[in-house]
């Protein structure tokens, strides 16, 4: 999936990037928007800059993110 900046996202799951350490367990279920989608390579395996609410900033593995605005059309 390619992410776009200004995109809302949702953490939706564990991530089973070996980048994925055991205090994000806790940012699961938080939204946000992406800062920096890292989108000149488009590598599935690059982080992705998220700002989650109430959070902060965090660099995440693409496989555990959701586009909002995707996931509300289904």
């Amino acid at each position: 999936m390619v992410f776009h900046k200004g995109q809302m996202v949702r953490v939706l799951r564990r991530s089973d990037d070996e980048s994925w350490e055991e205090y994000m367990d806790g940012l699961v279920g938080s939204r946000g928007i992406v800062t920096d989608p890292d989108s000149q390579i488009n590598d599935p395996d690059s982080l992705i800059e998220v700002s989650l609410e109430d959070k902060g900033t965090y660099r995440l593995p693409q496989d555990c993110l959701e586009v909002l605005e995707q996931a509300e059309k289904k």
